[in-house]
């Protein structure tokens, strides 16, 4: 598994952000999460800069203004996160995981159909 940052769920809200939209700029970045949070935009570069700091995110300068890009690829962190979510709740077994939703009854009808249906592809792409 690959060695990732640790990241807090509110720099993980600035990740998404830098991830939707790499090369953003100070401003831009306040101003994407300004729609979805009460942060200042001062709690915004402190949050920047830790990503930074942990290497998250590196960032150069445009003019006047500095331009963030990300250091770690989204399906990079989202695969690690899962495997660390399997491993500390499931034993790190998937299988574990889904009979949990299906035996407390988590999952909608339609949720296990997507599911029996894309089961049923991956089978059929292993013939």
């Amino acid at each position: 598994m690959k060695k990732l940052p640790q990241i807090s769920e509110a720099e993980l809200e600035v990740m998404k952000i830098i991830w939707r939209h790499p090369h953003s700029n100070t401003k831009e970045v306040i101003e994407k999460l300004s729609k979805t949070s009460s942060w200042s935009p001062k709690t915004i570069q402190t949050m920047l800069l830790r990503l930074i700091k942990k290497g998250a995110l590196h960032h150069y300068k445009d003019g006047r203004v500095f331009v963030y890009v990300p250091n770690v690829e989204e399906s990079d962190y989202i695969e690690v996160e899962s495997q660390s979510f399997l491993n500390r709740f499931y034993n790190g077994t998937l299988n574990s995981m889904v009979l949990n939703f299906l035996e407390k009854d988590k999952l909608s009808e339609d949720e296990i159909n997507e599911l029996y249906d894309i089961l049923e592809e991956r089978k059929r792409k292993k013939e």
